[in-house]
């Protein structure tokens, strides 16, 4: 399947910028009081964020997999 060249890159700027953004979104998190109980265990707010960021960096990498693919 060939995409239209602009459609390719901002599947690849999409990607990236997952890449880019929630590593730093995950080191506000690991340092929010929430993210430990007072005997330093992991809770549900740093669980459920760690999710989210493991979802969303494995849909930025697909995305700029097929970005690049469709470049080709």
């Amino acid at each position: 399947m060939q995409l239209p060249v602009g459609l390719s890159w901002l599947l690849i700027v999409a990607g990236v910028w997952n890449l880019v953004v929630w590593p730093q979104f995950l080191r506000r998190v690991m340092k929010d009081p929430r993210a430990k109980d007072s005997e330093g265990r992991a809770t549900r707010f740093l669980t459920v964020h760690l999710l989210l960021v493991a979802i969303s960096l494995t849909l930025g990498v697909a995305v700029a997999v097929v970005g690049i693919r469709t470049l080709f």
